[in-house]
C-alpha cells in the first residue's frame, strides 16, 4: 500500500506540473496568434493515446507514455518531427513566422510557470502550516553519532554549536551534510566536556556523503529519553504489562538513558527473553518479556520534537511570500552548486542521480499534504532548472538558438534544428533511462 501511495503522489505532482508547464507555452502562443495543434499530458507515441477530444483547432489528450507532455505548435521543430509541415511555405499562424522575441516568450513560458509555481507553493506551505523545528538549545544531553559521524570526529554527548561560520540554532542533522556536499564546509564546532572544539572536515566526505549509499545517513541526532507513546496490541510489551508514558531506562540491567541506547541494545536480543526496566510514577519496574524475531518489543516512542519541545514559526500571507521565495532560491542555488561539484568531480553523477523510484520515495509512504505540496514545489523548480539547460529538444535548447538568432540576425536552418532536436531528444531519453536503470540496479543489488 505504501508503494501505491508514493507512486500516486508522484503521478499527481507530475500531472499538475506538466499541464501547467505546457499551459505556459500554450497561452503566449495563442496570444501571439500561433496555432497550437495538440495539447497533451504524457506522450501519444506512435499515435496511441488514452483519451483525446478536439476543441477548435487544438486536440487535447492524454498519452500512454508518462515521460512528460507537450504542445504541438504549428511551424516549429519539436519532438513531433513533423517534416511535412515544415516543408511547406511558412504561414502567418506558424511559430516560424513570428518575430524572434515572440518565439522567445513562447519558449520561456513553460519554465516561467514552473519557477513561479515553485515559489508560490513554498509560500503557501509556509502560510498554511508554518515551520516546526527543534531549537538546538533544547538538546541538553547532546548528540548521538553513527559510524560515519564518529569517523568524522564527532562523539556521543557533543553539543553542536556551529557548522562552518553559521550558528547551529535549529537542530537539523541534514544541515551538516548539505553544507559539506554543497558548500565544502571545512569545520564543525562542538562543545565537549565544557570546552569548545573546532573539528576539521576532510574533503573526502563531500564525495562520500553525496553517494547513494549514504543518502539516508544523518551523521548525528539528538539524545532524548525513550518514553512510550503507544503499545501494540498482542505485542511482547503488552503481554508484559508495559504502559503508555513508561520510560525505558535499562535492558538486562544495562542503563539505557536515551532512546538510541535502547534501540541499539535490543536488536542484539532477537527472539530472546529480556528484562526491561521502566520508570513509572517515579519508581523502577522490571518487566520480563521475549522480543520479536527482529529484536523489537512492540512499542512506539514519542519523537524528539514531543520529548524535547519544538517551536513553530507561523507566517502571515505577507511574510510567507518573501520566505517562500528565499527557500526556493536557496534550493536553486544548491542545485547550481551541486552541478559545479559534479564538474569538479567531487560528486559522482551515477551516485547522485535517481529515477522515478527515487523521487517517489521522497514523498513517503503516508499521504501528508504538507510534504506533498513541498515536494511538488521542489519538483517544479527542478523541472524549470533542467528545462533551461541548453540541450536541444528542451526549452533551454530552443532559447539558446533563439538568442543566437537575435544576436547575429541569422536563423538556424530547419535541417540543422531537426538534427539538433533529434540529438537532444536522444540525450534526454538516455538520461531518463540511465537514471531509472540506476533505480532498478539499486533495488536488485542494494545501494
Amino acid at each position: 500500500m505504501g508503494i501505491l501511495i508514493m507512486a500516486g503522489q508522484l503521478f499527481l505532482s507530475l500531472s499538475i506540473l506538466i499541464v501547467l508547464h505546457e499551459l505556459g507555452h500554450f497561452i503566449p502562443a495563442r496570444l501571439f496568434g500561433t496555432r497550437v495543434e495538440k495539447f497533451y499530458l504524457f506522450f501519444d507515441a506512435w499515435g496511441f493515446n488514452l483519451f483525446k477530444y478536439q476543441k477548435g483547432e487544438t486536440e487535447y489528450g492524454i498519452g500512454w507514455l508518462p515521460l512528460g507532455g507537450y504542445v504541438k505548435i504549428s511551424g516549429m521543430i519539436d519532438e513531433s518531427f513533423d517534416k511535412e509541415q515544415m516543408a511547406g511555405e511558412p504561414q502567418d499562424w506558424e511559430f516560424r513566422s513570428k518575430p524572434a522575441w515572440q518565439r522567445l516568450i513562447i519558449m520561456l513560458g513553460g519554465v516561467t510557470v514552473n519557477f513561479i509555481l515553485g515559489f508560490l507553493l513554498y509560500s503557501m506551505v509556509l502560510w498554511t502550516w508554518g515551520e516546526e523545528y527543534l531549537p538546538a538549545e533544547n538538546v541538553t544531553a547532546g548528540i548521538y553519532v553513527d559510524s560515519l559521524g564518529a569517523d568524522m570526529g564527532l562523539k556521543e554527548g557533543d553539543k553542536v554549536l556551529a557548522i562552518g561560520d553559521q550558528a547551529f540554532e535549529k537542530f537539523n542533522n541534514r544541515q551538516l551534510i548539505r553544507e559539506i556536499v554543497i558548500n565544502n564546509v571545512e569545520s564543525v564546532t562542538v562543545e565537549r566536556d565544557q570546552q569548545e572544539l573546532k573539528l576539521p572536515i576532510d574533503e573526502k566526505y563531500t564525495t562520500l556523503l553525496s553517494s547513494y549509499k549514504y543518502k539516508n545517513f544523518g551523521l548525528f541526532g539528538p539524545r532524548y529519553p525513550f518514553i512510550v507513546a503507544q503499545v501494540a496490541k498482542d505485542s511482547p510489551a503488552e503481554a508484559a504489562g508495559m504502559q503508555v508514558e513508561d520510560q525505558l531506562v535499562a535492558l538486562n540491567g544495562e542503563p539505557t538513558p536515551y532512546a538510541i541506547d535502547f534501540i541499539r541494545k535490543v536488536v542484539d536480543y532477537k527472539a530472546q527473553g529480556v528484562t526491561v526496566t521502566v520508570l513509572r510514577d517515579g519508581q523502577n519496574v522490571d518487566l520480563e518479556l521475549t522480543t520479536n524475531e527482529n529484536g523489537t518489543i512492540g512499542v512506539g516512542a514519542y519523537n524528539q520534537l514531543e520529548v524535547l519541545g519544538s517551536e513553530r514559526q507561523d507566517y502571515t500571507l505577507g511574510e510567507a511570500f518573501p520566505a517562500g521565495f528565499t527557500k526556493g532560491t536557496q534550493f536553486l542555488n544548491d542545485q547550481i552548486k551541486a552541478f559545479g561539484q559534479m564538474f569538479r568531480g567531487k560528486i559522482k553523477v551515477q551516485e547522485s542521480l535517481g529515477g522515478f523510484g527515487t523521487i517517489a520515495g521522497m514523498y513517503g509512504k503516508e499521504w501528508i499534504w504538507e510534504r506533498f505540496w513541498e515536494m511538488t514545489a521542489i519538483l517544479s523548480l527542478i523541472l524549470a532548472f533542467m528545462n533551461l539547460l541548453p540541450i536541444p529538444a528542451l526549452d533551454g535548447g530552443h532559447v539558446m538558438f533563439l538568442l543566437y538568432e537575435m544576436v547575429t540576425g541569422q536563423k538556424p536552418s530547419d535541417r540543422f534544428m531537426e538534427i539538433a532536436t533529434i540529438i537532444g531528444f536522444v540525450i534526454v531519453i538516455g538520461l531518463v533511462l540511465f537514471a531509472n536503470g540506476l533505480d532498478i540496479i539499486r533495488s536488485i543489488f542494494g545501494g
